[in-house]
Formats: structure tokens, C-alpha cells, sequence
């Protein structure tokens, strides 16, 4: 199995497939899903400092890697700065934080979680996102959850440009405008919760499909990402399902598979609105 590689702008490379580990408590269940997500070919781990699970999550990554004899440079490890650290005199101590509990010496890409509704705080939060960046602090630095709209508005300000822009993205929220926009810009697409908590995995189309590829429900909607170029991070506790969201590199989606699944677009979140989510 070989995993594929996305080119970013600045022509680092992330991989196309990792681990989500949103809603994935700080306790063993979580470092023992790194840890056999690592020694089982995943070497793209995502996290975020709300997630209040970065401490298990690095503790499962040490193990994966000393169990797979893997070396910390063969992984991409995400985490997010949270709302409460934005502003640019937080955000270094917030990164240093999330280092010291994950037990790393940098991270692969720290994104900004949510827009929020106060752009001049985004703007800068983000140029202190940029000094961590320019002074090799961090590989790579993008967003989540960012509209068109907010984008635009720190494009205006910034001098580097985010790497990704994460978002919620399957076939019933499709995001098309965003990742045109995306695209044009050549700013990376990552989908969140991309099996939408094990909704989606009922419906007939990608039931149909799956029994036509004689694959999972599950792995036809991982591999919709990789053929739409999204880089997606599914999350699972559980081995076999860790193993089976990994199974994706032997087959693609062909044209007309591809435009059924996008055909069940109905704009439809499991999570917030950006445009009117806030912390408080």
C-alpha cells in the first residue's frame, strides 16, 4: 500500500489520509488508536488543543514510532490554537503548550480552529501564526473552517498564505464554491468528520457503490475525498476500523461513481456554521 502524498504551495507534502481524533477522550483508548494507527501505515495524526487530548495523542505517537521503527520526521502531526489563545501575544505560549503535552519539538501544521466574528483578532493571531513559521518554529501554518468571506479577509493582511484551509466536507455538504475558491488560490482542501459520524455510511447511493467495489461503505467515502482532492482524517478508536479507513489506495471511484456521490449534496452540517459559531 502507498499512501499518497498532496503537494502544498510552499512544496512541503502532506499525506492524503490520516487520523482524526476529534471527540476521542485523553485516555488509552486514544493513545493505543495512535499508536496502532502508526504501526499500522497512518503517518498522518491530527489533534487540536480543544480536543483535550494532545497528552495521550502524543504519548500513543511515541510508541507508534519506537513499535514501527519510524522516526519522527516519517509523520505529519496537526494541532489547532483555540479560540481563547488568539491574539498575538498568545499564541506562541499556546503553541509551546501544545508541544510540551504532545511531547514534540514541532509540529507538521498548527491551524487557527474557527474564524470567529472579530477579524482584526484573526489577522493577528495570524501574524504571530507567521513569525512561528518564519522563525522554523513550525512546517506549515493554515485555518479551519474558513469561508470564502474570511479568507479574503486575512489574504488582505497576511504575507504568507495558509497551507490548508480544514472545513466539514462529504457528499452532503459538498462545499463546491469554497473549494473552487480553495483551489484557485492554491490553498489545500481537508475534510473533518468526514463519514459525519457514521450517517452517511447508511445511505443507499454509497451503500450501492460500495457493493459495486466490493469495499466498505466507509472506505468509498475516504476514497471520494482522495479522488475530489481532499485530504481526509477519519476517526476511529477501533483497530479493524483503523485498518479498514487505510485499505483505500488499491482502487478509485470512477467518473460516474463519483458524480452519484456528489449528487447527494444537500448543503447539510453536522457541525456549526462558521459564519455564526463563537466560543462563548
Amino acid at each position: 500500500m502507498t499512501q499518497k502524498l498532496v503537494e502544498l504551495y510552499n512544496g512541503n507534502t502532506i499525506p492524503a489520509l490520516g487520523l482524526g481524533t476529534f471527540r476521542v477522550e485523553n485516555n488509552d483508548e486514544c493513545r493505543e488508536a495512535v499508536k496502532h494507527a502508526i504501526i499500522s501505515g497512518y503517518t498522518h495524526i491530527d489533534t487540536a488543543q480543544i480536543y483535550n487530548n494532545e497528552e495521550k495523542v502524543g504519548q500513543g505517537i511515541k510508541e507508534g514510532l519506537e513499535e514501527s521503527g519510524l522516526k519522527r520526521e516519517d509523520l505529519f502531526i496537526t494541532t489547532k490554537l483555540w479560540m481563547s489563545d488568539y491574539g498575538r501575544e498568545n499564541v506562541q505560549l499556546a503553541y509551546e503548550a501544545s508541544l510540551k503535552r504532545l511531547g514534540l519539538d514541532y509540529v507538521d501544521l498548527y491551524l487557527i480552529h474557527w474564524p470567529g466574528q472579530d477579524t482584526a483578532l484573526i489577522s493577528e493571531t495570524w501574524k504571530a501564526m507567521e513569525d512561528l513559521y518564519n522563525e522554523g518554529k513550525i512546517k506549515n501554518i493554515g485555518v479551519s473552517n474558513f469561508h470564502v468571506n474570511h479568507l479574503e479577509e486575512l489574504l488582505k493582511q497576511a504575507s504568507i498564505k495558509p497551507v490548508i484551509n480544514q472545513i466539514e466536507c462529504h457528499p452532503y455538504l459538498i462545499q463546491k464554491d469554497l473549494r473552487s475558491y480553495l483551489e484557485a488560490q492554491k490553498i489545500v482542501a481537508q475534510s473533518w468528520s468526514p463519514l459525519m459520524n457514521g450517517q452517511i455510511l447508511e445511505d443507499e447511493v454509497v451503500k450501492e457503490i460500495a457493493n459495486e467495489l466490493g469495499k466498505t461503505p466507509a472506505q468509498v467515502i475516504i476514497r471520494w475525498n482522495i479522488d475530489e482532492n481532499i485530504v481526509v482524517i477519519p476517526k476511529s478508536v477501533t483497530p479493524s476500523r483503523i485498518e479498514e479507513n487505510l485499505n483505500v489506495f488499491d482502487f478509485e471511484l470512477s467518473d460516474s461513481q463519483l458524480s452519484r456521490l456528489n449528487a447527494l449534496n444537500k448543503d447539510e452540517r453536522i457541525g456549526p456554521d462558521p459564519e455564526t459559531f463563537s466560543a462563548e
